[in-house]
């Protein structure tokens, strides 16, 4: 079991999965950083307030933050934007699969049976 456990992990996918996790996790501190440091500065410019985290509107005893929720739609935003162009880069940068390539060329099979059918087709003229 210790081995099939061994065998998992060493797999090039976990370990991919992992190195994602773990750079996600950093990437999205930097990314609210981004936000609450600087671009809600930019937008509290416009609002008349700095900080668009202590945005609330009360309804009887319920408080809404909605600057909250602003920040998180715009740090969500912000990732997957950047995420849309690293696997652009990522499709961009990778070959072909070789099943994709294998479809563009004739396999030996397939030539080898259009020069039979075109000795057939002389035999027969």
């Amino acid at each position: 079991m210790l081995n099939e456990f061994k065998t998992f992990i060493a797999r090039g996918n976990v370990m991919d999965l992992a190195v994602g996790v773990i750079i996600g996790a950093a990437f999205t501190a930097i990314v609210k950083s981004l936000v609450s440091d600087l671009i809600n500065p930019l937008i509290g410019i416009f609002l008349g307030r700095i900080d668009l985290s202590n945005l609330v509107f009360s309804i009887g005893s319920a408080h809404f933050r909605y600057g909250a929720f602003l920040n998180e739609v715009i740090n969500f935003l912000i990732i997957a934007f950047v995420v849309f162009l690293m696997v652009k880069a990522v499709n961009r940068v990778m070959p072909k699969k070789k099943e994709e390539t294998a479809e563009e060329s004739p396999s030996k099979e397939e030539e080898y049976l259009g020069q039979i059918v075109e000795l057939l087709k002389k035999q027969t003229k």
